[in-house]
């Protein structure tokens, strides 16, 4: 925008214009000894200042969204969620391809979901949609878009996909627990690591870490001060959240299936004839086996995806059962 004014020295022209981060800035020039010869100077100083602007909001989503994500939250989330990052990246890059970011509209947005999640679930769709209406945001606040795209999109995704909780009844537990000690070997952990998350309904990784320190044979607890970082190859790391600290009281039947694990002569636990702790994956791999040899068809049950990543309802109802366990099947 230009303003001008006749001075004794001539034609004076103020441009106003916004700089490449945005701010609104002046210039101004006099002695022009027309007032077209001062038109001509600020269109030139407008058509320059346009340029910045287009420079700016012309961004290709996925070099956007790239950006936005390693500046801002790359050394600040967990490995988990950053993964979770790189993913979304790949999704916007396959999708979007060089897509600029000013040009997408709420109905492109609607046919991605549309799309993507015919053949995802549920949980997938949620993370996804929701990581892009961060990125989306920022970029609203930094000024290379006007509108959020993501606003009012209605979620599409595959019901077969979507995980259903299928819980243990005491009397399949009681099963499951029965067949699970029938073939313990030190040698073997994992079957020890399910025999935990049962009687107490730790997380995974929190199992993991365990070492002998925080097992008290004497006073027939565990104390649960870290988690392991499986995730990143290993390695100790705080736990979930603050309350994740806490000392859990466990029975004979417990300590005497871990007292087995001592013969090992390792500081870890759980760890294996192979100097390894089982992953998440070999564990629920051995779940899955354990329950196929009890005879229990729950196609979606994973105990300790379950207990890690459930609801709080959900988590509730999965601890009422390991309570019940604890109290009907074992002698304290």
């Amino acid at each position: 925008m230009a303003s001008y004014r006749k001075m004794s020295t001539g034609w004076k022209v103020i441009v106003s214009k916004r700089d490449q981060n945005g701010k609104l800035r002046q210039m101004s020039k006099s002695g022009f000894s027309t007032k077209s010869e001062a038109k001509v100077y600020a269109a030139k100083i407008e058509s320059q200042n346009g340029s910045v602007i287009v420079a700016k909001r012309d961004v290709v989503f996925s070099e956007y969204f790239d950006n936005w994500y390693k500046t801002y939250k790359e050394n600040r989330v967990a490995a988990s969620t950053l993964n979770r990052y790189r993913v979304t990246s790949s999704i916007i890059k396959k999708y979007f391809g060089n897509q600029k970011l000013q040009s997408i509209k709420r109905n492109h947005y609607q046919k991605f979901i549309n799309v993507f999640g015919k053949n995802h679930s549920k949980d997938t769709m949620q993370k996804t949609n929701s990581t892009v209406k961060a990125c989306i945001r920022a970029a609203i606040f930094d000024d290379i878009i006007t509108k959020d795209f993501t606003t009012d999109v209605e979620l599409v995704y595959d019901s077969e996909r979507t995980l259903r909780v299928e819980y243990l009844n005491v009397s399949e537990i009681n099963q499951l627990i029965n067949m699970t000690a029938s073939k313990l070997s030190p040698r073997f952990t994992s079957r020890y690591m399910i025999l935990t998350a049962i009687y107490t309904g730790m997380r995974l990784g929190e199992i993991q870490a365990l070492t002998w320190k925080d097992i008290s044979f004497e006073r027939h607890t565990i104390s649960i001060n870290k988690a392991w970082n499986y995730q990143e190859g290993g390695g100790f790391k705080k736990p979930k959240t603050s309350c994740s600290y806490r000392t859990v009281r466990v029975n004979k039947t417990l300590l005497g299936y871990l007292k087995q694990l001592k013969t090992n002569n390792y500081k870890m636990v759980f760890e294996n004839d192979q100097s390894t702790i089982p992953s998440s994956n070999a564990v629920n791999i051995k779940l899955r086996a354990l329950l196929k040899e009890c005879g229990l068809k729950k196609k979606t049950f994973i105990f300790i995806v379950c207990v890690t990543h459930m609801s709080l309802t959900f988590y509730l109802k999965a601890l009422i059962y390991m309570l019940l366990v604890r109290g009907l099947v074992t002698q304290t």
